[in-house]
């Protein structure tokens, strides 16, 4: 079944019980859960935000085809700048954390004799410090430079998406030994819900963002 697409009428409640991981979204606009039967429109009223905004976001991140790149780019780049960098900052304190918490809570509780955990740690070490330097290149040149209106500026190129992938690839084809299957699980969802967040992000910062950089004395 198709989802329907986000409105100023829709309710929040509605939109976290159809997809539980757009609470990561909600709590980047700083709602948490327990949003009663608040609308989209309420909601961005109550908390001073753009509702038109807060829904292109919500229905971007919702959407694999959904990408109103002429909505998008109504919306100044302070706006977005402002988004993606709240986003940043969730990956830094929140999704990261979370997954290395679990496993190593899960390397705890294996057999290290007889597991290759701990070369998927290292694995995800070179995934987190990937992340983390095109943070830092975000926070200290790239956003700057779009809000000072530069010439020719561009984001860092990664491939953070391909090696999430490859992670994943290692927790379903390759883990071996003895280990806490319940922690295994929370450790590859955490992981799923990075992916699915880094993938869908990444189609703001790497088309909208380019377009902002390339027309801004235009």
């Amino acid at each position: 079944m198709r989802k329907r697409l986000v409105m100023h009428d829709t309710k929040l409640s509605d939109i976290v019980l159809a997809d539980p991981t757009t609470v990561t979204v909600l709590n980047r606009f700083g709602i948490t859960l327990g949003v009663g039967d608040m609308t989209v429109k309420r909601m961005a009223d109550d908390r001073g935000l753009d509702a038109e905004f807060f829904a292109t976001i919500l229905n971007t991140y919702i959407h694999e085809d959904y990408f109103p790149e002429r909505i998008l780019a109504t919306f100044d780049a302070a706006t977005i700048v402002n988004y993606l960098s709240q986003t940043n900052g969730y990956y830094e304190q929140f999704q990261l954390p979370n997954i290395e918490r679990h496993f190593q809570l899960l390397i705890g509780k294996s057999d290290p004799q007889n597991s290759n955990l701990g070369l998927m740690l290292k694995f995800f070490h070179e995934v987190k410090q990937e992340l983390l330097a095109r943070i830092d290149d975000d926070r200290h040149r790239w956003f700057p430079a779009i809000l000072a209106r530069e010439q020719g500026t561009q984001p860092a190129d990664d491939s953070i998406e391909d090696k999430i992938n490859d992670l994943l690839s290692m927790f379903v084809i390759h883990l071996k030994g003895d280990y806490d299957h319940n922690l295994a699980l929370a450790v590859l969802m955490a992981v799923v819900s990075l992916k699915k967040d880094i993938t869908q992000n990444n189609r703001i910062r790497n088309r909208i963002l380019r377009l902002l950089s390339q027309t801004l004395h235009s």
